[in-house]
C-alpha cells in the first residue's frame, strides 16, 4: 500500500510538472519526431464524421503541430470501412508498425506487440501540445477526461456494437468502447481493465461523451 501511495505521489509531481511547463503550444522536441498523441480537441458526441473525419482530425492537429509530413490515422475500429469494401477493420491494423513517440520524445511503444501489452500512463499518453489529459492521477484538474474512444478490445481488434455506429452516431441508443489514457480507475485503481489505455469500459452512450469520464478524445498515430 505504501509503495502504491508513493508511486501515485511521484506520478502527480511528474504530471503536474508537464502541465505547468507548457502554455498550450507544442514544446520544442529534442528527441525523435512525434508520431503519437491524444487529441487536444474534444467531441461532445461519438459522431466524428466516421473514420475519414477522425483521420482528418488527426492530420489537421498534426499539421498544426508541425508534423503534417507524416500520414496520421485515428486509432479506431469500425464494423464497415468504406475504404475496405465495407468490411470491418481493426484499430491496430491502421497505425503502422511503430515505433511511436509522443511530443516529449518519450517512447510509447516500439511495435504493435509492445503497444498492446502496455498500460495507460498520464505522463506518456499526452496531447500534441504536451499537455496531460485530465484523469484520476493525484492533482489532476477536473473534470476527468481520460476516456479515449477506440471501439476496440485490449488487443486492438474490433468490439462489434461498441463503435458509436462506426463513429457517425450521436444517439442515446449506441455506445463506444473507451480506454483510460492514464491507466487509472477511481482512487487510482489499476485492477482489471481499468489500467488499459485502449479498452477499459464502454461509454454511457454516444449522445454525450462526458458521463463516466470522457471528452470525446481519440488517439492518433503516424503510420509511416
Amino acid at each position: 500500500m505504501m509503495l502504491h501511495i508513493v508511486g501515485l505521489a511521484l506520478l502527480a509531481v511528474c504530471v503536474a510538472a508537464c502541465a505547468n511547463s507548457n502554455s498550450g503550444t507544442a514544446p520544442t522536441q529534442s528527441g525523435p519526431p512525434m508520431s503519437f498523441f491524444v487529441t487536444s480537441s474534444r467531441s461532445s458526441t461519438g459522431n466524428l464524421g466516421g473514420l475519414s473525419g477522425a483521420d482528418s482530425l488527426c492530420q489537421n492537429l498534426a499539421n498544426a503541430a508541425g508534423v503534417g509530413n507524416k500520414t496520421w490515422r485515428a486509432y479506431l475500429s469500425v464494423e464497415r470501412d468504406a475504404n475496405n469494401g465495407n468490411r470491418p477493420i481493426d484499430a491496430r491494423s491502421r497505425i503502422g508498425n511503430g515505433p511511436w513517440f509522443n511530443v516529449k520524445g518519450a517512447l510509447v511503444a516500439s511495435n504493435l506487440t509492445d503497444l498492446h501489452a502496455r498500460k495507460g500512463d498520464a505522463t506518456v499518453f499526452i496531447d500534441e501540445k504536451g499537455q496531460p489529459i485530465n484523469g484520476q492521477w493525484p492533482g489532476s484538474p477536473s473534470p476527468v477526461e481520460h476516456d479515449i474512444m477506440t471501439g476496440s478490445g485490449a488487443d486492438g481488434t474490433l468490439l462489434a456494437g461498441l463503435t458509436c455506429g462506426d463513429w457517425t452516431s450521436d444517439s442515446t441508443t449506441t455506445q463506444g468502447q473507451v480506454g483510460h489514457s492514464d491507466g487509472l480507475g477511481p482512487n487510482g485503481d489499476t485492477s482489471g481493465a481499468l489500467s488499459s489505455w485502449n479498452s477499459a469500459h464502454s461509454n454511457l452512450n454516444c449522445a454525450n461523451t462526458a458521463p463516466r469520464g470522457g471528452a470525446g478524445r481519440i488517439y492518433c498515430f503516424a503510420r509511416d
